[in-house]
């Protein structure tokens, strides 16, 4: 990768940021996920090396800028690993599954206090690039974890089955479409305003227990 973005390398490579290619990473998944799906060793094989790719790709050009390299990135993943694993590399005992989670929750609200990426909301840390879908489902579950969710959201009425969801949301689709109207777009601005609604509500909870 040096060499394709030195003046003797690739014209393409050369013209590069890590802003020009940040969607590059999001199809590489995607590919990743299908290989995954077709249970083909071969694919996944030459999917992950995609992945790793853009990771390659965006630490080179950080290093042109000396803001950091790929040993340094290494090593971040596995200070973090050793870090919130004091089960497994410490003495630290854990129950089951959910105090793995918890503990792991705790440990990076610690990591990232007086942090420039502190999380001062519960909802913090949802990429706002997910698909609306994905944005909505993990925006609810964060919200239920730090009970925003107001009395009666948490056991909503809704489809009596896993298909009758999956037709609903089809049969949803089919109407939209219809309509010209964009329903992925459509999820993500209303998950806006949920989202716009929790955080108000979470900062009015605070205001009144800082009282």
């Amino acid at each position: 990768m040096s060499i394709l973005r030195s003046p003797q390398g690739c014209p393409w490579d050369r013209e590069q940021s890590h802003r020009s290619i940040r969607f590059h990473a999001v199809e590489e998944v995607y590919e990743m996920i299908d290989a995954i799906d077709s249970r083909n060793d071969e694919e996944l094989a030459e999917e992950l090396g995609d992945l790793l790719l853009q990771v390659v790709f965006h630490c080179q050009l950080a290093s042109e800028r000396k803001a950091f390299n790929f040993e340094q990135v290494a090593r971040r993943i596995v200070d973090k690993l050793l870090r919130r694993h004091p089960h497994v590399f410490g003495n630290v005992k854990v129950r089951d599954v959910d105090a793995v989670w918890a503990q792991w929750e705790k440990i990076k609200v610690g990591e990232k206090r007086g942090a420039s990426s502190e999380r001062s909301s519960a909802l913090d840390g949802i990429p706002r690039h997910l698909p609306a879908l994905l944005r909505a489902q993990k925006l609810l579950k964060k919200a239920r974890k730090a009970k925003l969710l107001p009395p009666g959201k948490n056991t909503p009425e809704g489809p009596g089955s896993a298909r009758d969801a999956a037709q609903s949301l089809w049969k949803l689709v089919e109407r939209a479409q219809v309509k010209g109207w964009n329903l992925e777009d459509l999820l993500r601005l209303e998950t806006d305003r949920q989202e716009r609604n929790m955080r108000k509500q979470e900062m009015a909870v605070s205001s009144l227990s800082r009282d």
